[in-house]
């Protein structure tokens, strides 16, 4: 089984080369978005500051507080177990739903209507104690 699961948030252990060509330090923060073979390596969304776009559409220095501000991606990255730590697990910051929503990603059609059968077997069941 994976060590780090889709969506947790983790951290880099050591400095790794983006595609791009420049690298990402070590305690750079990112997010799982793919597991591969079942946990041997994982693509990981890897964060960079606060930033905002200016006039000429670069990117410049920003709060978190400032209007339009937002998180940039550095880059999506093929990282090993051994590179990262986990920060949070997934579980703790998605909610339920999210979790949800990651699990039908991974299903085959065929099994996604056996889940969309049961939610509805227990929305009319939720329903049935409602007028009760």
């Amino acid at each position: 089984m994976a060590q780090f699961q889709l969506f947790d948030s983790v951290k880099l252990t050591e400095v790794i080369a983006l595609s791009e060509g420049e690298l990402a330090p070590e305690g750079t923060p990112g997010a799982i978005v793919e597991v591969l073979k079942d946990g041997e390596a994982y693509l990981v969304e890897l964060l960079g500051g606060w930033v905002k776009s200016n006039e000429e559409g670069n990117f410049i220095p920003a709060t978190p507080d400032e209007p339009d501000a937002f998180v940039e991606t550095l880059g999506v990255e093929l990282v090993y177990p051994q590179q990262l730590q986990l920060v949070k697990a997934a579980q703790e910051t998605t909610g339920i739903r999210g979790q949800l929503t990651a699990a039908l990603n991974e299903l085959p059609e065929d099994l996604i209507a056996e889940v969309r059968d049961f939610a509805e077997f227990l929305r009319q069941k939720q329903q049935k104690k409602v007028v009760s």
